[in-house]
């Protein structure tokens, strides 16, 4: 075994399959095995393995330009051009964009600015964030408080208290409504308590409330219809700004260009990584709107520098790599073939599954999908220890697909946007095939009850 730290990783488990190479949607193992690649890498790659125009504009710019740091007024054209690009697409008002390298930093880096803006327009006691249960946020100090994950906070002693964190209901429907509650009962009811909440904590206090529009590492949690209108208007109500992760659903996954277009959200902040590059390359996004950045020019100028930044912000072959990708998804039409692949993959994973004897829900939009596995279909128990969704994602395995599963018991599927509907197909047959086996080892060993 080598002396690598894995992340997400049970140290009594490492080193189980080691990945060579990959191509189009597919990659292989040192054995030479086939793999069909179902959650593209970790929701990321979009373009699929070994995009030659991609890996062909970073190489470019790496014999350019390999590094130039954007501190103390440097700056090189990929990233000037980058923003721009992103400025024209994105649906917040004279966007400005701080580029970093991850998901988690991107929400760091948006933590400590709305804490810089309220702390320049007079408001130093907005600095509550208000993020839900079972929300993915990222692993950073700050960035990981706002994930409520067990596994993402067991034995860290997240400072929860002390970042002013609040937490409130995650919207899935089928894990938490009562009793006969229909949709439109469960949406009022925990939009009512965050507004108990809010009330109670002070609206004068909380800066804003961080979403996934559709969530990802939490189990793929689409909200009911209505759910977001009444947030946004109950957030809007009382001052506190919006502030969506796109870092999973940005850039077609959803079959738009971003879930917040999906879901009818109107964001004031977003935050990009993962599919912004395709993956080729690290590359995050912090987008802030102009009232934002024009309230904290004054500070900066006052200290001589925004504190804040990291040495590879903006690198020149990140740049590059997000350039040629976003060129990609507007030229082939990808976010379009996302909309049309995604509506046929919904509908055969709710033919295939809906009715199979383990599965409790089948849920999605787009290219993003999960099966909530069950012990029992009648009552939606779940499989104790998230043996269900381990031993269905070493089955699908034997098959050669790779999934994951998230939140316990939760099979996602994420394939890469340039998917085809055959392969789909193919996929769904793998996927089938594991969840069988998987069902049938778990009644075996008397740990389904249904």
């Amino acid at each position: 075994m080598s002396s690598v730290i894995y992340p997400t990783t049970n140290f009594t488990a490492t080193e189980q399959l080691c990945i060579t190479h990959g191509e189009g949607i597919h990659v292989y193992d040192s054995d030479g095995k086939e793999y069909i690649e179902g959650l593209a890498g970790l929701w990321c790659t979009s373009l699929g393995y070994s995009n030659s125009e991609v890996v062909e504009a970073i190489t470019e710019q790496l014999h350019r330009l390999p590094f130039q740091h954007t501190f103390g007024g440097k700056t090189h054209e990929p990233v000037m051009q980058l923003a721009d690009k992103l400025k024209a697409m994105v649906p917040v008002e004279d966007a400005y964009f701080f580029f970093g390298n991850s998901g988690s930093d991107a929400n760091d880096s948006h933590y400590k600015m709305l804490r810089y803006y309220f702390n320049a327009i007079g408001k130093p006691e907005k600095r509550k964030i208000i993020t839900r249960e079972r929300g993915y946020h990222g692993v950073t100090v700050a960035a990981g408080a706002l994930t409520s994950l067990p596994a993402n906070l067991a034995h860290f002693d997240a400072p929860l208290e002390a970042l002013s964190i609040l937490r409130t209901d995650a919207p899935h429907y089928y894990t938490g409504r009562k009793g006969n509650e229909t949709e439109a009962q469960f949406v009022d009811r925990i939009l009512t308590s965050l507004e108990d909440q809010i009330l109670a904590e002070d609206p004068a206090t909380i800066a804003a409330m961080i979403v996934e529009p559709i969530t990802g590492a939490s189990g793929v949690i689409v909200p009911p219809e209505g759910y977001y209108e009444g947030l946004q208007a109950l957030l809007r109500k009382h001052d506190i700004l919006v502030w969506a992760d796109e870092v999973i659903c940005g850039f077609g996954r959803t079959g738009a260009d971003f879930g917040s277009t999906t879901m009818g959200i109107k964001p004031d902040l977003m935050t990009f990584a993962k599919q912004l590059s395709s993956a080729y390359f690290p590359i995050s996004a912090a987008v802030i709107p102009g009232w934002m950045y024009d309230a904290m020019i004054d500070q900066t100028n006052q200290v001589g520098v925004f504190g804040h930044g990291y040495t590879y912000s903006g690198h020149p072959a990140a740049c590059a790599a997000a350039l040629k990708t976003l060129e990609i998804y507007e030229r082939d039409g990808i976010f379009e073939h996302a909309a049309e692949v995604g509506a046929y993959m919904q509908t055969r994973l709710r033919e295939m599954f809906e009715d199979h004897p383990m599965v409790g829900e089948v849920r999605g939009k787009g290219l993003i999908a999960a099966l909530e596995l069950v012990s029992n279909k009648t009552t939606g128990a779940t499989i104790a220890g998230g043996k269900g969704g381990a031993a269905a994602v070493q089955a699908c395995q034997a098959e050669g697909l790779i999934l994951r599963a998230v939140a316990g018991n939760a099979l996602a599927f994420c394939p890469p946007l340039i998917i085809t509907r055959d392969e789909v197909d193919e996929m769904l047959r793998r996927a089938k095939a594991g969840v069988d086996a998987a069902y049938d080892q778990l009644k075996s060993e008397g740990l389904l009850d249904g």
